[in-house]
């Protein structure tokens, strides 16, 4: 055989590390253990793959031998802060794609590398038989065959549908099972196979030019891609993509797609964000479970549309290895914790830092020895930062516990790497709030409630204007009403601010407002905590409310939920409380606490009365929940229509919300009662409007509350 000079790196990572801290790349929670080689073999093209197959068992059983031997007889370990624990490691996760899943478990291909299932049995609706250790090292021991005489042996493995590897490396490791430690894989189980397939099967039904018109049109947003050409064209996606992608593509196909044809991809997008979540406990395993459930229910609607299709026209199986691994995931999760640790991203990344970085910095002769030297003097670099670090923050790690001790090297360990802080105005309006910042404006600029907080600059961008001056630049006609109404209910009002259809005041337009004028922002930062992380701060949002200009004719104006119930804390509330409707002259009492609605203008009053509070303020449009039927209730129950999901897409229907004369209701609300930016979606139907565009879609009558947008909202509107 002959080599490359090209190898695969094999990492190991201390598992019982922080899965925040060792899922960022700048914390180099990961070692280079081995590079692997990769191998030319002169054979033909079956004894090939599995001498390659083999020399990789081999390379693993040599370079893993001391932490098996650990894992017999045990190994006096330090703990983070010195002291001597005895210690068997174990090997909890092998973060491979499926190809390389099977190459581990020691199975041939069209074979599940964690269950007994073959390729005609991928598509069933439950999980097979684990493929456990055991039962793969006793179908070795009965093949009846010398394992050198290549041809013979792997006729045999073929049988048991094996690869022909006869000893593979965890064989001999104590409690090492693949059907355990081959742990689900985000990047490539999820993400890939929903663009090799779910998104194919878009494309497919509801046609490329169509589907890339309605993704041209979604509202550009702060951080995430815009596909402007569309993704039915699309080459070298990366993961980023697929996650971008996956955000809109249940509203996008809404309406141009058969029902259950919706159901079944929006049934698989509920599995992967369900599966993704950070904290997950029985309750979400039963949703995870039912998610994957359904998907199977109305899976035969893919297939009837023609939708799943190969080289030679439409394909009737679902032998799709990465649906039948689907089934292990809620077993995996419940054995091996949350999947999200076990994610490729920070080994992809690795191929740059440990091999490709590297071998850059060498002179092209004798790789691996000036590879090794170049990381293991970065190494040496990072270790004296940390430690002159700590030796400057003056700790003793003699005296520290674990917890503070990684509380205190977390974000020491931000010293190297390319990782950006997160800003914190949550602690920035602590400190205002307790005057530990002087001759800082009032207002201030910066104020925080217990879930969100709230950051605006600190200079106006359009100063002391007068209230027609402002209701001319934004386009607001009522902005006058509305402030009298604002006015209104500061006399009244004691808890939060609804925006109401009736106005509270009369004679509206002939009142006399008590303040000379107003400062408008065009948009403000809004952060917010994890929904299963009370104490992660997330990366802040910037929400905007701009007027016309010439690229944004309508004005840029964004969507947010706000709060109406101060008894309804955001997120884990959901959209709760108590409100009305009249649905043909009937009124339904729904259980509603937030609404959502347009930010169209943000602003201060400027006023020297005692009677008015000095705050910011948000002008918004409101946007109601379309009623839709409830399953739960029988058919004899008045109240079976309510603010419930759409039971296709799982996505509010909200409707612009009118008055009796066309104009939208609208009011002002304080701006500390906004909770969260939403992502609205037109309900396109079956053909996009073409007079829309990224710029005038927000016009629409009727939109979809996409849930998708981020987890995060996901997670708070999938509690419902």
């Amino acid at each position: 055989m002959t080599g490359h000079r090209q190898a695969h790196p094999l990492l190991i990572s201390l598992a019982n590390l922080d899965m925040g801290f060792r899922t960022k790349a700048s914390n180099h929670a990961f070692l280079l253990l081995a590079l692997l080689p990769i191998p030319k073999f002169i054979a033909r093209n079956r004894t090939r793959g599995v001498l390659d197959a083999r020399l990789f068992h081999k390379c693993l059983d040599f370079i893993l031998e001391p932490l098996k031997n650990a894992a017999k007889t045990g190994i006096m370990m330090r703990d983070p802060v010195g002291n001597y624990r005895y210690c068997f490691p174990m090997l909890a996760s092998y973060i491979a794609d499926t190809p390389e899943a099977a190459l581990v478990a020691g199975v041939a291909g069209k074979t599940s590398s964690v269950t007994m299932a073959s390729y005609k049995q991928f598509g069933d609706p439950f999980r097979h038989e684990p493929r456990t250790a055991t039962k793969t090292l006793s179908q070795l021991r009965g093949i009846d065959a010398d394992p050198w005489d290549l041809d013979a042996y792997i006729k045999a493995a073929a049988a048991s549908r094996l690869n022909g590897v006869h000893l593979p490396f965890w064989r001999d490791w104590a409690l090492a099972d693949p059907s355990q430690f081959l742990t689900p894989e985000p990047l490539h189980h999820w993400h890939k196979q929903f663009w090799d397939h779910d998104v194919k099967w878009c494309i497919y039904v509801v046609g490329g030019p169509e589907l890339d018109f309605r993704f041209s049109i979604l509202q550009p947003r702060t951080g995430f891609k815009h596909f402007s050409g569309g993704i039915s064209t699309l080459k070298q996606v990366t993961g980023r993509e697929h996650r971008d992608i996956e955000r809109s593509i249940v509203a996008a196909i809404a309406g141009a797609v058969p029902k259950d044809f919706l159901i079944a991809i929006r049934a698989l997008m509920d599995f992967r964000y369900l599966a993704q979540a950070q904290d997950i406990n029985a309750g979400a395993i039963t949703k995870i479970e039912n998610a994957l459930a359904e998907f199977h229910r109305h899976k035969d609607a893919i297939t009837e549309a023609g939708a799943r299709r190969g080289k030679n026209g439409p394909i009737t199986n679902w032998q799709i290895p990465k649906l039948e691994f689907f089934q292990s995931v809620a077993p995996s999760i419940e054995a091996s914790g949350t999947a999200n640790q076990w994610s490729a991203d920070i080994t992809e990344h690795a191929h740059i830092t440990e091999v490709k970085g590297p071998a850059r910095a060498t002179n092209n002769q004798n790789y691996e020895s000036q590879m090794c030297r170049h990381l293991d003097r970065e190494e040496r670099i990072r270790q004296f930062d940390l430690a002159t670090a700590l030796r400057t923050a003056g700790v003793d790690l003699r005296d520290s516990g674990a917890r503070n001790l990684l509380e205190t090297i977390n974000p020491v360990s931000r010293l190297h790497g390319t990782t950006r802080n997160i800003v914190d105005y949550f602690s920035e309006a602590t400190e205002l709030r307790q005057g530990l910042k002087p001759n800082t404006m009032f207002p201030f600029r910066t104020f925080a409630e217990t879930h969100v907080a709230f950051h605006l600059m600190r200079d106006p961008s359009f100063r002391r204007q007068t209230v027609d001056e402002v209701s001319k630049a934004f386009n607001l006609p009522d902005l006058h009403a509305s402030l009298a109404d604002y006015i209104h209910q500061v006399k009244q009002q004691t808890g939060f601010f609804s925006i109401q259809g009736r106005r509270a005041t009369t004679q509206i337009t002939n009142e006399e407002l008590p303040f000379s004028g107003l400062e408008v922002w065009t948009s403000f930062r809004l952060q917010s905590k994890a929904y299963h992380g009370p104490h992660q701060l997330l990366p802040p949002q910037t929400i905007n409310a701009a007027p016309p200009c010439d690229k944004w004719p309508h004005g840029r104006s964004d969507a947010v939920v706000f709060c109406i119930d101060p008894a309804q804390k955001w997120p884990h509330s959901g959209i709760k409380g108590t409100s009305s409707l009249l649905v043909e002259r009937i009124c339904l009492i729904f259980s509603i606490g937030h609404q959502v609605g347009q930010l169209r203008l943000i602003i201060r009053i400027v006023s020297t009365s005692p009677s008015l509070p000095d705050r910011f303020l948000a002008y918004i449009h409101r946007l109601d929940i379309v009623p839709q039927l409830n399953p739960a209730f029988s058919s004899a129950s008045k109240n079976r229509r309510g603010p419930y999901p759409d039971p296709a897409t799982s996505m509010f229907l909200l409707r612009r919300a009118t008055r009796t004369n066309g104009s939208p209701i609208s009011g002002i609300i304080p701006l500390r009662q906004v909770r969260a930016l939403a992502d609205l979606i037109p309900r396109f139907g079956a053909a996009a409007e073409r007079r829309l565009t990224p710029t005038n879609h927000l016009a629409y009558p009727e939109f979809w509350l996409n849930k998708y947008f981020n987890k995060d909202l996901f997670y708070a509107l999938d509690c419902q």
